[in-house]
């Protein structure tokens, strides 16, 4: 599937800013599932610093931007060309081993009740098996109702709830994966359509979990589904605070908004 991606992310302050520095994790991973073309990132008016390959494989780069500015826009735009892995990451260079993704992180902080429900899913002994069932499992528990979380809620806090969106799902997956001695992490990324066919007009997270020797396979609750060519993978972390697309700090007094604005259409073959 050919995918065109525009992005927008928008900051508005009441108040200008002196300066902004940022560390952006915007370009598509490299591996077996997707191959980018034409992939611009742009911060009008700013600087673009140098970049690297971290230990997860993901390419980050940093920007800068000399105020006085009311209004900063970070703009990505090109096309991926994606195919069908089963969910699988292969190909994908990294080196970081696997065992450190088992590290709780305040999102990923299991609860009782979500010790309770990861032990209770009884299995064969098949990593694969156990993913698919635990992935399951928060597809039932948390239904997705936009509006109900914020971007802090934590793993606990939306199984609680019962209710939350796909960060949500990602967090608790994560959290029930790693109490069964599973690595796990977060995947931020995009998706062009749900199962359905309905158009999805967000930036989009899953869930990777590693299962043997198939290696990290990504796991989408929210949708219940492993990804496919649909999904386009941006970078990963221990929860979506790490694996944030874009960190940064503004130098200035006033309060911030910030508006997004993602489109991800098919191209003709």
């Amino acid at each position: 599937m050919k995918l065109r991606i525009s992005h927008e992310t928008t900051y508005g302050y009441d108040q200008p800013i002196r300066n902004l520095v940022q560390s952006l994790r915007l370009t598509p991973s490299i591996f077996e599932g997707q191959k980018t073309h034409d992939w611009r990132i742009e911060i009008p008016g700013g600087i673009r610093g140098p970049g690297f390959r971290d230990g997860a494989g993901d390419w980050v780069e940093g920007w800068t931007l000399r105020g006085p500015a009311e209004e900063v826009s970070v703009r990505i735009s090109g096309h991926v060309e994606t195919r069908d892995t089963a969910g699988v990451l292969r190909g994908h260079r990294e080196m970081i081993h696997p065992l450190a993704y088992l590290r709780s992180t305040h999102a990923t902080a299991p609860d009782k009740a979500l010790r309770e429900a990861a032990m209770s899913l009884e299995t064969t002994g098949d990593h694969l098996e156990l993913a698919h069932g635990l992935s399951a499992l928060i597809a039932a528990a948390i239904a997705f109702r936009p509006g109900v979380t914020e971007t802090h809620t934590t793993a606990a806090e939306a199984f609680a709830l019962g209710q939350g969106v796909c960060q949500d799902h990602a967090h608790a997956l994560i959290t029930v994966a790693r109490l069964r001695e599973l690595p796990a992490r977060y995947v931020s990324g995009y998706l062009h359509s749900t199962a359905d066919g309905q158009a999805h007009e967000a930036a989009h997270a899953w869930a990777e979990i590693h299962v043997g020797n198939l290696g990290w396979v990504g796991f989408d609750a929210a949708n219940r589904c492993c990804p496919d060519e649909r999904y386009v993978r941006l970078g990963s972390g221990l929860d979506a605070s790490d694996a944030a697309p874009i960190r940064g700090v503004a130098m200035g007094t006033g309060a911030e908004r910030l508006a997004i604005r993602v489109q991800v259409e098919e191209m003709e073959q």
